[in-house]
């Protein structure tokens, strides 16, 4: 448990001094959420209501599917993972201690969104805040799956790059968080429903943590964990 503990606390120093992280976590969802907060509260008032969700959806999407992979990348196609093997550690503390990482990385950030859309944009805050950080959690852990597989099966950091904006630009641009989705062709609609942003959207808002709006999260979580597990049993073969 020591050893755990260490190597989830040594992680979280890398990914400080990683700029893809900090850039993709930190700095530019913050930055997006001070200059859009107040725009999108003037256009559109009635956004006030789910002002803090939509900022997270883009924070949580940007950090898990921009910023982490790299660091699997540095994990598992460097020396780390011969010095993992070399030392008897299994080849998925790597994983592991990544996306424990990321997910406080992802967490603090949507807890400062959460503290600062009030005061700054007179954002609603969630009525009931124990079960929207419930959502939140569980939102962050799928987005981290997906980032995970992005991680592991591309190997090359331009491949990953490109695939990872084909990933993220449409989680944004079709989830609902910039416009309502029903504005939107139909095509595009369902288009956006693959993606987890707006599913992790509507689980956010008040009441919206249910069934419903949680069963296609529960795949998406277990398909990429099987997928990470496969990647995983390739590493440790290579």
């Amino acid at each position: 448990m020591r050893g755990f503990l260490y190597g989830i606390a040594l992680q979280w120093k890398l990914d400080m001094r990683s700029k893809s992280l900090l850039v993709a976590c930190y700095i530019v969802p913050l930055i997006f959420f001070l200059l859009m907060g107040g725009i999108f509260t003037s256009v559109m008032p009635e956004m006030e209501n789910t002002l803090i969700q939509s900022m997270i959806v883009m924070s949580v999407s940007m950090g898990a599917f921009i910023g982490m992979p790299p660091s699997l990348i540095e994990t598992y196609g460097s020396d780390i993972k011969k010095m993992y093997k070399a030392n008897g550690v299994p080849v998925y503390l790597g994983l592991i201690t990544t996306l424990v990482s990321a997910f406080l990385h992802l967490l603090l950030t949507g807890i400062a969104i959460v503290m600062l859309a009030p005061i700054l944009f007179d954002a609603t805050l969630p009525s009931d805040l124990p079960t929207f950080f419930l959502a939140l959690a569980i939102y962050i852990l799928v987005s981290l799956s997906i980032g995970s597989v992005l991680g592991l099966t591309i190997k090359s950091q331009a491949k990953l790059t490109m695939v990872a904006q084909l990933v993220f630009l449409p989680s944004i641009m079709l989830s609902g968080i910039m416009f309502p989705a029903d504005l939107l062709p139909n095509f595009l609609e369902k288009i956006g429903r693959l993606f987890p942003a707006p599913w992790g959207f509507r689980l956010m808002l008040d009441r919206g943590l249910c069934f419903e709006n949680l069963w296609y999260l529960i795949v998406l979580f277990f398909a990429a964990t099987i997928i990470c597990a496969v990647a995983l049993k390739r590493e440790g073969k290579n």
